[in-house]
């Protein structure tokens, strides 16, 4: 029963690879697309290393979000504790989970399953904002 989740306004997949993740906004025409750590090399100044990546999960805040998680190949961990959410993603499982974000900011996670060598280096990094922005956002993807 606490796995229903009915109250949901946004659904988000994000799907588990080595060495990266992959999200799916499948409730706005099909936005897809993968999430890398940015190498160490290329960080700039306001960037984390380890943590920051080349494209952001834009969500807003003060919306019911569902997260939806699997994986392709091993089984990762959807983990952001600033945001108390953990969510296994396991090859041929789709397991989801509520997440309601209260204010803006930089919300950032990793994943959080001994996957392989290299899981360390598949870091998330949830940006929320107002819904305004994460519309324009969504826009953009559209030109």
């Amino acid at each position: 029963m606490t796995d229903e989740i009915f109250n949901n306004k946004i659904t988000i997949k994000t799907v588990g690879h080595q060495w990266y993740w992959s999200y799916e906004y499948s409730d706005f025409l099909n936005i897809e697309f993968d999430s890398f750590i940015i190498p160490t090399n290329q960080l700039n100044s306001n960037e984390f290393r380890l943590l920051d990546t080349d494209n952001r999960c834009i969500l807003p805040f003060n919306y019911p979000i569902r997260i939806l998680t699997t994986s392709i190949d091993v089984i990762h961990s959807w983990t952001v504790p600033s945001l108390g959410i953990k969510i296994d993603s396991t090859p041929g499982r789709l397991n989801q989970s509520l997440i309601y974000i209260n204010r803006p900011g930089l919300y950032f996670g990793q994943c959080s399953e001994i996957c392989g060598i290299n899981h360390r280096f598949i870091p998330i990094v949830i940006e929320s904002t107002n819904f305004l922005n994460f519309k324009n956002w969504l826009k953009s993807f559209l030109l």
